[in-house]
């Protein structure tokens, strides 16, 4: 047996080798790893109630006292936003009020659709057709000193691993496609926090989740069939996107909690301190 005979045969050892180890993890239920921001964190699961949070990601940032209220709102303009539907996504928004409400680091309030029972309800008080006591009168509702507005970047089949193991594979059948069948899927995020009365960018944060699919007989576990699944907690899709978002709010948290406000020669909005010629404001020469 001469030497290229044998570092033949040593390269298909090794693919079959690599086949077989695909086709137990995907047999042992371990068929898709996800890491966040470069870490292993998982989806956000539980439950909160007031400062109380139940089954929280033992990752997930907490405070001991918030920091103000705050409500989330996103484009649903937004490319991004189109991205999820096509993937049977929704909103955001509850996960992420959720993950928010678990933290402990902000007080949500409704800016969103339930904002129309809010007004149903002072309505039908202002009617006479509620009981007495109900106590639906003016100067209850809570001012939001934040809002939280979420993007989405998203990045398919990076290939990873997958086309080398493929490659080296190929020549072996059933094995060598299931091994090629490997498929890296990441989406990276953007928290973006504004202060309500002033307008002012507050804190912006980007985090990032990767998952890896392995796909057994060219169908992989990962995205294939996600939108008769349907939801955050069911698809791989949606199990990136909040793992990123998670990994966005703990970066958020982290530099608000060490927050020191900007400052402008002069103050904010008085016209900075680059200034034009002939311009009215102090920084402009004359």
């Amino acid at each position: 047996m001469n030497r290229l005979q044998l570092t033949g045969q040593t390269a298909q050892l090794l693919a079959l080798r690599a086949g077989i180890l695909v086709s137990l993890l995907a047999c042992t239920g371990l068929a898709t790893a996800q890491e966040v921001g470069g870490g292993s964190k998982g989806a956000v699961t539980g439950a909160a109630g007031g400062a109380t949070a139940d089954g929280a990601n033992s990752s997930l940032e907490r405070c001991d006292q918030a920091l103000g209220t705050i409500g989330v709102v996103e484009d649903q303009n937004a490319g991004w936003y189109r991205t999820l539907q096509s993937y049977k996504l929704g909103s955001t928004v509850p996960v992420l009020r959720m993950m928010i409400q678990q933290s402990n680091c902000f007080v949500v309030v409704e800016r969103g659709a339930a904002m129309q029972n809010m007004q149903m309800e002072r309505q039908l008080q202002k009617s006479g057709e509620m009981r007495e006591g109900s106590n639906f009168g003016g100067g209850q509702m809570v001012a939001a000193d934040y809002t939280m507005n979420p993007s989405i970047q998203f990045s398919q089949n990076t290939g990873g691993i997958g086309g080398a193991l493929g490659g080296l594979s190929r020549s072996l059948g059933a094995l060598g496609a299931l091994a090629g069948g490997i498929k890296t899927n990441e989406a990276s995020t953007t928290l973006i926090m504004i202060d309500n009365r002033s307008g002012v960018q507050l804190a912006a944060a980007e985090g990032t989740a990767k998952n890896t699919d392995f796909a057994l007989f060219g169908t992989a576990y990962g995205w294939a069939g996600a939108g008769a699944a349907g939801g955050y907690s069911s698809t791989p899709e949606g199990k990136i996107i909040i793992a990123a978002f998670a990994d966005s709010y703990n970066q958020l948290v982290k530099v608000v909690r060490n927050y020191r406000a900007q400052t402008v020669k002069g103050g904010l909005g008085t016209g900075g301190a680059l200034g034009v010629q002939g311009g009215s404001t102090p920084a402009s020469p004359r």
